[in-house]
């Protein structure tokens, strides 16, 4: 069995593969200043919800953007699944080439969800992440990673906005009933859920123009289900994206 392991700013995100099967997935906050031990106590107990130990998992690749962790991860790897496993970076093999000027700056979770995305279209396509940051990834009809574009996430912009703006509240993420608020609670909802809506379908349509060619575009993350209802250029929503693209590569690198 494969561990697929996301680990984001906010969000840590993991799935248990057996060959290509899902067996389960997990989510829970990014504790930034877990140990190699504690994140092994973590994952002994998701594993136990499904009657199994850590020794039952065969490998588990991983993909971090949180600096401090990647080698908590990696010792754990080394210490709970002798050595079997592998970090996302530069050296693996992943089947795309990267066409950015400077290779070494693509964050793994950006990686992985462009090769999930085209895995699935095999065409051009672009992967729409709504994580801590509002990331949007372009594949040409060729398989080449081309670039993309990086916004602030949506709990950013709820923290700061009540952080900011002293008379204003913190809001949880909800549908608005309109797009005209009724109050300060429902205004603030419209124009973050609406806000982000309308610049999704925009920078979509840019990103399509300057293509020059129709692409696909899949959603993923833990707020897409709150905004994409409201977009019109997304085609798909896909939760599963990045922890498919982890298996992906761990495949293509020879390893089952």
């Amino acid at each position: 069995m494969l561990l697929a392991i996301d680990v984001g700013n906010t969000q840590t995100h993991v799935g248990l593969y057996r060959e290509e099967g899902l067996l389960e997935h997990w989510r829970f906050h990014t504790a930034r200043t877990a140990t190699t031990d504690e994140l092994a106590l973590i994952f002994s107990a998701l594993l136990a919800l499904r009657d199994l130990r850590l020794s039952d998992v065969d490998a588990a690749i991983v993909s971090c953007v949180v600096p401090g962790l990647s080698q908590e991860y990696d010792q754990m790897r080394v210490r709970y699944l002798k050595g079997k496993g592998a970090l996302v970076g530069p050296a693996m093999r992943t089947g795309m080439p990267i066409r950015i000027d400077n290779p070494r700056e693509l964050g793994a979770d950006r990686l992985v969800n462009a090769v999930a995305a085209y895995d699935r279209v095999g065409a051009a396509c672009i992967a729409v992440d709504f994580g801590t940051a509002l990331n949007y990834d372009v594949v040409s009809a060729d398989g080449e990673y081309l670039g993309g574009v990086i916004s602030p996430g949506i709990e950013i912009s709820l923290e700061a906005l009540s952080q900011r703006a002293a008379a204003l509240p913190k809001v949880s993420l909800a549908s608005p009933r309109a797009a005209i608020g009724r109050g300060t609670l429902e205004a603030m909802q419209s124009g973050v859920v609406f806000g982000y809506a309308g610049q999704v379908d925009g920078v979509l349509g840019r990103l399509r123009e300057e293509l020059g060619e129709e692409a696909t575009a899949i959603a993923t993350g833990g707020f897409a289900g709150a905004i994409v209802p409201h977009c019109e250029q997304v085609d798909e929503v896909d939760d599963l994206l990045t922890l498919q693209g982890l298996r992906i590569i761990w495949e293509r690198n020879g390893e089952s």
